[in-house]
């Protein structure tokens, strides 16, 4: 009897479940054309900032209050587990989890509740790019232990095989507060046993042992305890069983989904037998504490440190002093914050994994929008957003068939999700049933990306607009005068981000930056047109090329596809840098730019087109960190000529908003975004609303305030310190200046009197 595949003819269940599917994704959609269900745009949001001291249970008592004033939504900072501690909710430690800290479910249920009775809505900011890293993320934790056999390894972007060999397969952690060997030979990392489980200890900070190198510790002295006991002892044997258990396990380098699978089950089965035989033999107990006890060394005998040694040297991480993170991390960061390691959203089980919370509330109306912090860290943002909204509705999808009374199954549910792609891509569905807002930073006049399935940005280049408005465009050239009188500068603010972007790459992200070399030398190396390029050459036009980037990122796609957009700017900044170049052969840029748009060279294997666009899609991920340190982080510190300036989404270069470029980008946002955020003031912004106004407001009187610093300066000379009176330099001092006069009390500070805590707390590093 012939199958289904050789009659092409489909099985009833796939053909039933197919039926199911379109019968439902019918039903959602008429059900949006209706309104139904709808997902609501806010009229009016406020941001209530959440940690341990200001809860759920504090931010439903504010709702009434918030109502009465005319706000619509409240916007709450992330409401997911975060590392202990965490005063901002951006170390999320466990998406699947509402912080404890915060109140748990129960109480962030009563806010939902609370805001629902009155009307209003809740946007919670979600975020997509990184995890707080430690003990309290298991995801983490199993990697440490593990490492590329994790179960959780796909989750990180971890380079297993990174530049210096001796890391292969481990992850770097440099946290040591010195070199490791003074660390070890103090004392201060400490091997402890919990229950079943090895853990290596450092002050606040826990690291599993690797499974395999657990019998380094069971084994040593076994002679001893075999005399005492005898072999045929059912607890020496039961030792003896488990260490045999962990020494069959797979190596960490073994990735095949069995390996995988086998080791995730075994290890804990292994600690299990391990807790057990510890509570029902105080003998082997004892002789594990005490090898625990001979491990961790005597201070003041540096052999007696080699054991720990040894057994750190099996483990899947390096613990290593802090100081060498810039130059060998392997694991992708939110820019370069050590505790906060990028996930691959991309992965689809890993975004499943992190949203599963989220969409669940949004399903149920707990909460009804989201805000997407830092979008440009993500391998492929569109995707990610068109993801994003087609989980939703599958997340509808389901409750749809709940209510119905045919729950979908695992497979139905993949099925829906494939053809909610296609009734989107086709029209069928609205683009953006969800509504997103993004913390996406445009720099002028960059516009946002057009097939973004968002409503808008969370609004930083409204703020910057209007902030312009208060300064006086016709002061710019009396500002320039002071600015290079008094710094002794004469750089435009564009040629500092330049600098500040290559110092960027040559410390705090060097690493990355050689990791992207590597890869670009690999590439040259496939091609006999190419090949003589050297790394240090690859290395100094990379850079160069970095450095001229104009903007936070490209966004070619998984496809390879590049849009007029991308192009054009990376054919200008190839220009720039092929003039300004560093390099011996020029044409190393025609290569560079070929690689970044996918322009590839007759005969190049589907393996070789995927290294180049591999290249390209990483590269992407690290123009916008080195953009945000260089520029948020840095330039707005060294070139003070209007501090006001200097905010998020700014250009200190353009001295002030006309009321026409404004209207002009409120039409924009209208055509293109109309559900935008229209901030002034935010958690990332430098300076509050008021604290920008008042400094704005000096651009109206150009020659009191010139005059105005210069007698401070002098005043203040001698208490000029540092090396031969360096400190503060003089742009540090005019930047001191602004700042007080836009902190101050409006009435100034009385001769004689202490000025408030907060202003001389928050300035004191500069006396």
């Amino acid at each position: 009897m012939a199958d289904a595949t050789e009659t092409g003819t489909e099985p009833a269940a796939e053909i039933a479940r197919a039926a199911l599917a379109e019968e439902l994704i019918l039903a959602l959609g008429q059900e949006l054309s209706h309104g139904t269900g709808v997902t609501r745009r806010p009229a009016s949001t406020y941001r209530l900032q959440l940690h341990g001291d200001f809860d759920f249970e504090d931010a439903a008592r504010v709702v009434p209050y918030l109502h009465a004033l005319g706000v619509t939504d409240l916007y709450l900072s992330p409401i997911l587990e975060a590392a202990p501690g965490s005063r901002h909710g951006y170390d999320v430690v466990n998406h699947g989890r509402l912080n404890p800290e915060l109140g748990g479910e129960e109480a962030f249920l009563g806010l939902a509740a609370a805001c629902a009775e009155r009307g209003m809505g809740i946007l919670v900011d979600f975020v997509p790019n990184h995890m707080g890293i430690g003990a309290r993320n298991p995801w983490w934790t199993d990697v440490l232990e593990n490492g590329p056999s994790s179960v959780h390894a796909p989750a990180f972007d971890v380079e297993w095989r990174p530049l210096k060999t001796e890391l292969g397969h481990k992850v770097l952690v440099p946290l040591l507060g010195d070199q490791f060997g003074k660390v070890l030979e103090a004392g201060e990392l400490k091997l402890a046993r919990e229950g079943g489980a090895l853990e290596v200890r450092y002050w606040d900070h826990v690291f599993p042992v690797a499974p395999r190198s657990v019998p380094q510790l069971l084994r040593h002295r076994l002679p001893e305890l075999r005399a005492e006991l005898g072999e045929g002892d059912v607890h020496f044997q039961e030792l003896e069983s488990i260490c045999v258990s962990l020494e069959k396990l797979a190596p960490r380098t073994d990735t095949s989904p069995q390996a995988v699978a086998d080791r995730a089950r075994e290890k804990e089965v292994a600690k299990r037998r391990l807790a057990a035989l510890c509570d029902a033999s105080p003998r082997v107990r004892a002789f594990v504490d005490e090898n625990i006890r001979v491990f961790n060394g005597r201070k003041g005998d540096r052999s007696s440190f080699d054991l720990l040694e040894r057994l750190l040297e099996g483990q899947a991480y390096r613990l290593a002093f802090w100081r060498v993170a810039g130059e060998e991390i392997n694991y992708r960061r939110f820019f370069d914050v050590n505790a906060l390691a990028a996930i691959r959203m991309e992965e689809p089980r890993v975004f499943r994994e992190a949203h599963r919370l989220v969409l669940g509330l949004l399903r149920d109306g707990h909460i009804t929008g989201l805000r997407i912090d830092h979008p440009d860290g993500l391998y492929a943002p569109p995707a990610y957003f068109r993801r994003l909204q087609a989980s939703y509705l599958v997340e509808r999808t389901r409750a749809l068939a709940a209510r119905r009374g045919t729950p979908l199954d695992a497979d139905t549910e993949a099925l829906v999700l494939e053809r909610i792609f296609e009734a989107l891509e086709a029209g069928r569905l609205p683009a953006r049933p969800l509504y997103v807002v993004v913390e996406k930073i445009l720099v002028a006049p960059e516009r946002m990306p057009e097939g973004w399935d968002v409503d808008g940005t969370t609004g930083y280049e409204f703020l910057a607009a209007v902030n312009g408005l208060f300064v006086e465009p016709e002061a710019e050239r009396a500002f320039d005068g002071m600015w290079t009188r008094l710094s002794g500068r004469r750089e435009q603010f564009a040629d500092v981000v330049v600098d500040k972007k290559r110092l960027v790459m040559s410390s705090s992200m060097a690493g990355e930056v050689n990791t992207l070399a590597h890869r670009l030398n690999r590439i040259s190396e496939m091609n006999r047109r190419t090949r003589d390029f050297t790394l240090n050459e690859l290395t100094r036009a990379l850079v160069e090329f970095v450095a001229l980037f104009p903007v936070y990122r490209t966004y070619v796609t998984r496809r390879g596809e590049v849009d007029d957009r991308d192009r054009a700017l990376v054919e200008r900044t190839i220009a720039r840098a092929r003039r300004r170049s560093p390099v011996v052969d020029p044409s190393i840029y025609d290569f560079l730019r070929d690689v970044v748009l996918q322009r590839y060279p007759e005969g190049l294997t589907e393996d070789e087109r995927h290294e180049w666009l591999e290249f390209t899609l990483k590269l992407q991920q690290v123009t916008g960190p080195v953009t945000a340190k260089a520029v948020e982080d840095t330039a707005f510190y060294s070139y003070v000529r209007l501090a006001s300036l200097n905010e998020v989404g700014g250009e200190p270069r353009h001295f002030g908003s006309t009321p026409e470029e404004v209207h002009a980008l409120l039409s924009e946002r209208q055509a293109r975004f109309p559900g935008s955020l229209s901030a002034t003031s935010t958690h990332d912004t430098k300076r509050s609303e008021d604290v920008r106004t008042r400094i704005d407001a000096l651009s109206e009187i150009p020659a009191e305030f010139r005059s105005a610093v210069l007698r401070w300066h002098r005043m203040n000379r001698p208490h000029v310190g540092g090396e031969n009176g360096s400190a503060p330099d003089r742009a540090d001092e005019l930047l001191l200046y602004q700042t007080l006069v836009g902190a101050l009390p409006d009435g100034g500070v009385e001769p004689g009197t202490r000025p408030h805590p907060a202003i001389g707390g928050r300035h004191q590093g500069y006396r």
